[in-house]
């Protein structure tokens, strides 16, 4: 490794060292709120939530165990098919 790289690789190693000691030192400043400010936001940020109604939720419910179903379904028949296919070939019936 010429000169030129060793100072390069040196330049790299103290921009990192410097990156990670501000990164240290930003997360110590970080204060913690009191529990009833931490509610308090959590109950904020609940009123912002845009809820689904509860047709829509049954509707997604459905959904996804009719989809779940048929994955099932698929999965299964494939497994079978691939078992006899491999049964048939070795003659092991």
């Amino acid at each position: 490794m010429n000169r030129e790289l060793r100072r390069l690789q040196a330049k790299e190693e103290e921009r990192a060292k410097e990156r990670r000691a501000g990164a240290v030192q930003q997360r110590r400043r970080r204060e913690r709120v009191k529990f009833r400010q931490f509610v308090s936001e959590i109950r904020t940020e609940l009123k912002r939530v845009a809820w689904p109604s509860r047709r829509e939720v049954t509707t997604f419910t459905l959904v996804t165990l009719i989809t779940a179903g048929f994955v099932t379904l698929y999965a299964f028949a494939l497994d079978l098919t691939l078992k006899q296919g491999v049964l048939k070939l070795l003659e092991l019936r």
